[in-house]
């Protein structure tokens, strides 16, 4: 169970390292920062506390801060103190980052769904459940009938390594 889990978190790494180096390269801006633009975006009111971005984005505290230094100095949000307690800070984001996620969010969205695809077609035995809307290995059979083996469980754990995640 826990290799299946380590599998998973390598693809995961191996998706988000692919799509935080395209967006720095298409959009400047890198993945946490988009995730954060994306969180302010849906928010009621285009804003959040930000601790709850910390939460969200799943950083400390002190990194979210220095994040949303980053994003105000390039001008996809602002900082803004609550009116009812000055104590709390929020990030609001800018007409700014509102562009930005409207440039982006679409190609965002088909290169990730390119990623996932080209993870399922490299697995013509279907060893993993594919990721769309799916879940990935976990606890239940890994291996193909009658690869008893680990063939299968080898199988997608190759596709994580030689899947050309990291080409433009």
């Amino acid at each position: 169970m826990s290799s299946d889990w380590s599998r998973v978190a390598a693809f995961v790494a191996a998706v988000d390292a692919n799509l935080g180096a395209w967006l720095t390269e298409h959009h400047g801006v890198g993945l946490t920062e988009f995730r954060a633009v994306t969180h302010l975006s849906q928010s009621p009111d285009k804003e959040l506390r930000v601790n709850d971005l910390a939460h969200r984005v799943n950083l400390s505290q002190s990194s979210t801060t220095r994040l949303v230094s980053r994003l105000e100095a390039r001008g996809l949000a602002r900082r803004d103190v609550c009116s009812e307690d000055g104590r709390g800070v929020y990030a609001v984001i800018t007409e700014e980052g509102e562009a930005l996620l409207r440039a982006a969010r679409a190609p965002f969205d088909e290169r990730l769904a390119g990623l996932l695809a080209n993870a399922a077609a490299h697995d013509p035995q279907g060893t993993h459940t594919g990721w769309r809307g799916r879940s990935p290995p976990s606890g239940g059979r890994s291996r193909p009938e009658g690869d008893e083996g680990g063939g299968g469980t080898t199988r997608w754990s190759n596709t994580c390594m030689h899947m050309q995640l990291y080409s433009p």
